[in-house]
């Protein structure tokens, strides 16, 4: 008895009308005797029994696969006929709707239409076919083959498995390779928990496959393989990690595979091997006829497969809820096969057949265009230059240089017109053509506009004294004194002398960009203004406020460099090889550099290049340039705009000078010394709008 399930088919239609019309009533000559008397079914509590009734036991086991959405069972009798050649029996149960029975050239189909997916056993005896589906929800498929009875057991030695290797495939799945003795092995998969369970009936297990294999270094989902003799048999438990990742297996004569896969987390994603997308099925073959397996493929697709007389042999398969493309091409890798489809027809030959027949094509296609007749067409060039495209389509000299032209084609270049002639095949000639229309267009224009803000905000604040005293008590005896910051003589005694006032403390404040500070000045004197002490405070406070908006704007096409720039250029003397020295020039500059690139969306793609220099201090060797730089690659919406960069900078800076000692004595100290306070903030802007200009025919 063999079990079964319903597979991860989203969608399958079987079209059997059209060619049961074509086969006629000729198709009963092709059943070799053998036919389909009668289909029945019946409730057996919760299970639904379809019995279906041969004229005689059929040679060779019918192959039956399973699909989920549409919940359907089909079964192939092969040599068999049908007499009605075509039937439908209504039921109406609670899990099988109805049957169809059809008969396709020498092998009859009958398929079961379920109210929804559920498992089912098919089991053969004499002349039925008996099918028992069951209430229970379709999980795992598995495959139970037959049990040889107590005596055939006693008189067969159980054969044992070859080898058990692991192997880590492309995608990152983990597959597990078991050789067997024989193609005829039965087998049982299913999962059980979180692991995968494989038993092989009637096999022993060699000692040295008797362990456990750690594979995690592989890092596929598969963390182990445990391998034991269980009773009669030998079972191969698959340990997976993790809970994301499925399986299928298959079997290929002798080697049974089983993949775990991991499961990627987006659902449209979820198919296995090198991108397989096709619906999935479930197959069991035991030495089936390729031609034979190649059919059930174009039942299951409606591809029209045309195979080649050279495709013979036979295939043992078993295949476990795979996507289609996948088990066709595992049948064909296999047998040493290819296929090249056109349409919906599907040719499958063998890959030495299939490329020499395409080599003979290629050389015979080849022979044809050393023949053709050539002809001459003249086009007409609108938005490019003739011998620009005439460089394209007769390639260059450098590596990777393409020509589009024949080898006996030829071009020739008008610039007065802008005109191409072109003598060459028709084929090449309807090339040319198809590659100017894409070529031979108006290229769309940008308008770039950048707006470069230099802001600065200035503050500074100084504050000096300066201290003088003078004694001229003593000047009509000869005497004087006086303290001042540097040696003064005394005056002479004839008459009143007099004293240069020059103060024994002078902190005055500082300028500030060529402004003078303000001063206050207090002089204290006795009643007969002999004794004099001066006092002179000065103050200066300045507060700036400056912004420079610089707005270079160039217009350009896509993908084509753009500059201007605007500045000046400082000369100096720079040494020659000679020794002599000769004056040359650097530019102090407002440069925009740009190349757009107009997106699909309608955004705009900007390469830029800004700079925004300016003159600087004069030194020995001529002036200094301040350079402000911004070079990037930014994505803008068309008339979007976007800062690309900017420089922020803050000189804070208290500067102090007083007399040591005095300077620090509290309030007092005040009259000692000199403060200066900078508080400098300056900022660099840099914007850009691009704005697509929209072409005439766009306009119109």
């Amino acid at each position: 008895m063999r079990t079964n399930t319903g597979g991860g088919i989203r969608r399958w239609v079987a079209r059997f009308a059209v060619a049961t019309m074509l086969l006629g009533s000729g198709a009963m000559a092709l059943a070799q005797g053998n036919s389909i008397q009668k289909v029945t079914s019946a409730n057996v509590g919760e299970s639904t029994v379809l019995t279906i009734d041969l004229a005689e036991a059929p040679a060779q086991p019918p192959v039956d696969f399973s699909t989920q959405s549409p919940a359907r069972i089909a079964i192939d009798f092969f040599a068999t006929g049908f007499p009605q050649q075509r039937a439908n029996y209504q039921y109406g149960g609670k899990l099988l709707r109805s049957a169809n029975v059809v008969q396709i050239a020498d092998r009859t189909r009958v398929i079961l239409e379920l109210t929804r997916p559920a498992r089912y056993q098919a089991e053969l005896k004499g002349k039925q076919y008996i099918v028992t589906i069951d209430t229970a929800p379709a999980t795992t498929p598995t495959f139970t083959a037959p049990v040889p009875s107590a005596a055939q057991r006693a008189n067969l030695s159980r054969p044992s498995l070859r080898n058990i290797d692991f192997r880590r495939g492309t995608d990152g799945a983990g597959r597990v390779v078991v050789d067997l003795a024989s193609r005829d092995v039965p087998i049982n998969i299913a999962q059980q928990g979180r692991n995968i369970v494989v038993d092989f009936l009637e096999t022993a297990l060699p000692e040295s496959l008797r362990r456990r294999y750690d594979v995690t270094d592989f890092g596929t989902p598969v963390e182990a393989m445990r391998a034991s003799e269980n009773g009669n048999g030998t079972r191969l438990v698959i340990e997976p990690r993790g809970a994301n990742w499925e399986y299928n297996s298959y079997q290929t004569d002798t080697q049974f595979v089983v993949e775990v896969r991991p499961v990627k987390e987006d659902p449209s994603k979820l198919i296995s091997g090198r991108g397989y997308k096709g619906e999935r099925l479930s197959l069991n073959f035991q030495n089936i006829d390729i031609r034979q397996l190649l059919q059930v493929f174009a039942d299951f697709t409606n591809l029209n497969i045309i195979t080649s007389d050279s495709v013979q042999g036979n295939l043992t398969l078993r295949l476990n809820d795979v996507p289609w493309d996948q088990a066709l091409q595992i049948v064909m890798d296999s047998k040493g096969l290819a296929s090249r489809r056109n349409g919906n027809v599907l040719l499958v030959a063998p890959r030495a057949e299939l490329a020499t027949k395409e080599k003979l094509e290629l050389e015979s296609q080849a022979q044809i265009a050393d023949l053709e007749p050539l002809r001459t067409q003249v086009f007409q060039l609108n938005y490019q230059r003739a011998d620009d495209v005439r460089k394209m389509l007769v390639g260059g000299d450098g590596p990777g240089a393409t020509r589009v032209l024949s080898k006996r084609g030829s071009l020739t270049a008008d610039a007065r017109t802008n005109q191409l002639f072109v003598s060459d095949i028709a084929s090449k000639l309807e090339e040319v053509q198809n590659l100017l229309q894409r070529v031979d267009v108006s290229v769309r224009q940008v308008v770039i506009e950048a707006r470069i803000v230099e802001a600065d905000d200035r503050f500074s604040r100084n504050l000096g004294v300066r201290l003088g005293f003078a004694d001229r008590r003593s000047v009509g005896g000869g005497n004087t004194a006086a303290i001042g910051s540097n040696y003064i003589p005394p005056d002479n005694t004839s008459g009143v002398g007099t004293l240069n006032n020059v103060p024994f403390l002078s902190l005055p404040a500082n300028v500030i960009n060529t402004a003078q500070p303000a001063a206050l000045a207090l002089s204290l004197f006795s009643s007969t203004a002999n004794r004099f002490l001066n006092l002179e405070l000065s103050a200066l406070e300045a507060d700036g406020r400056g912004k420079i908006i610089s707005s270079p704007r160039v217009v350009t096409a896509d993908n084509v460099k753009a500059l201007i720039e605007q500045g000046t250029e400082l000369p100096y003397q720079a040494a020659t090889s000679s020794g002599a020295t000769s004056v040359q020039f650097r530019k102090a500059n407002l440069k925009l550099e740009v190349v757009p690139q107009i997106t699909p969306e309608g955004n705009v793609l900007l390469d830029v290049d800004v700079n925004k220099d300016s003159v600087g201090i004069r030194t020995d060797s001529g002036f200094a340039i301040d350079t402000k730089h911004v070079k990037t690659q930014v994505l803008v919406e068309n008339g979007g705009t976007v800062v690309i960069g900017g420089i922020f900078t803050q000189n804070e800076r208290t500067d102090v000078e007083k007399v040591p000692l005095l300077g620090d004595i509290p309030v007092l100290g005040n009259l000692f010394k000199r403060t200066g306070r900078t508080d400098d903030r300056t900022e660099l802007l840099i914007f850009l709008t691009p704005r697509v200009i929209a072409s005439q025919a766009s306009r119109q």
